[in-house]
């Protein structure tokens, strides 16, 4: 595991610790899980915005709906 070293800012800091104490849990695991679900989130985020501005392209959108016509067509052909 690598050492981090960082300063906080003394309120920041204190909400911490306060949440550490009340999670019997140490304050670098509950900064490592924090940050965990922050990087999730910010991925999330991404995806979202990426998938919001393929949706306004429609030369994706045809090749998209030409891609599930496809797919239609072998599933009833797997059906007979």
């Amino acid at each position: 595991m690598t050492t981090f070293t960082s300063t906080l800012p003394e309120h920041l800091f204190f909400l911490l610790s306060e949440k550490a104490k009340e999670l019997n849990m140490p304050k670098n695991k509950l900064i490592e899980k924090a940050l965990s679900i922050y990087l999730a989130q910010l991925n999330k985020a991404e995806y979202i915005k990426s998938y919001q501005k393929m949706a306004g392209d429609k030369d994706l959108l045809s090749i998209a709906e030409e891609g599930m016509v496809d797919y239609l067509r072998q599933l009833n052909e797997e059906e007979k």
